[in-house]
């Protein structure tokens, strides 16, 4: 599966995930069939949250009554596969639940591009629950019409198509993680603009404009993690000016992005292959950002081999 991740800025409810012991964090999370819900749950399960998927709305507010005691975070699924399914319906209970002293309540929606859902559903030979007798593409789009509310007003966005499932991983653990102290991350990403812009991203640089070693016949099957290539790179008359540049840009930007209450900001770094140029830009980023005391991980979109290296304070 294939995963942006696309993280849209959060609203209203801001507070971190952990920020207080009386507040237990509750996640909804929904989003379009086919986009990963049931992985997203699995993943939040091994991250320490009571998983319930499918979940009833009628059921939803006996789940978190304050009397139970039960102060386990919970991930929540729910959608249009859910019984009594009904957007008015789940609006009114996330205003319920985010009315509340005692929850910490966010929802987290899950997109992805439709042909990617078409191929996802016609490889799973499973009907879109939409569309039982008709193209799996008519209950994708009349599902998407049925919920771009739930789309607008999510805390978080995380669309699928060009994630892996380490990808979604990273990035869950990264927002909603249960065992670390809340503080402000930073994900650096390297890719590809033949593949598009990753949609998760906060801010995006191009480094199409550095020597390519691509065109170099003994550097064009390394990357930009061997040495030779960041030699290469880093010899460009104008990679200094760049790199100066974009971390001066970045210092007074990371504290204000923090103070507005955000927990994660991903940057992401892009070439034409995503194999060199970026690849060496992002490592240098995330270099400068463990040095400066700044918790940073990076990860190559096009290099789904290579070795993801997270950097920690």
């Amino acid at each position: 599966m294939t995963m942006p991740a696309n993280s849209v800025p959060e609203t209203g409810n801001n507070a971190v995930l952990g920020e207080s012991p009386t507040r237990t964090p509750v996640l909804l999370v929904t989003g379009i069939s086919g986009a990963g819900r049931s992985t997203t749950l699995k993943i939040l399960e091994d991250l320490g949250y009571e998983a319930v998927d499918n979940l009833p709305l009628t059921l939803l507010p006996s789940l978190v009554i304050p009397a139970l005691g039960n102060r386990r975070p919970l991930a929540i699924g729910i959608d249009v596969r859910t019984r009594d399914f009904g957007v008015d319906q789940f609006l009114h209970e996330i205003d319920a639940l985010i009315a509340r002293d005692d929850l910490d309540a966010r929802m987290v929606f899950l997109d992805c591009d439709d042909e990617v859902l078409q191929r996802r559903f016609t490889e799973t030979r499973r009907r879109h629950p939409l569309a039982a007798d008709r193209p799996v593409m008519d209950g994708i789009k009349h599902e998407r019409r049925s919920v771009v509310p739930l789309r607008d007003l999510a805390d978080m966005v995380v669309d699928t198509s060009q994630l892996s499932l380490n990808d979604l991983r990273r990035l869950l653990k990264g927002h909603f993680a249960l065992d670390v102290e809340a503080s402000f991350a930073v994900f650096v990403m390297s890719f590809s603009y033949r593949n598009g812009i990753p949609r998760e991203a906060d801010l995006v640089f191009d480094a199409r404009f550095l020597a390519n070693p691509h065109y170099d016949e003994a550097l064009k099957p390394l990357t930009g993690l061997d040495a030779r290539v960041a030699k290469f790179v880093s010899d460009d008359p104008g990679f200094s000016e760049f790199f100066q540049s974009l971390t001066g840009l970045l210092q007074p930007l990371l504290p204000r992005f923090q103070n507005e209450g955000k927990s994660y900001l991903t940057i992401a770094v892009g070439c034409t292959g995503g194999q060199h140029r970026s690849v060496f830009v992002a490592e240098e980023l995330v270099a400068w950002l463990s040095k400066n005391g700044q918790h940073a991980g990076v990860m190559h979109r096009e290099l789904r081999d290579a070795e993801t290296r997270n950097e920690k304070n």
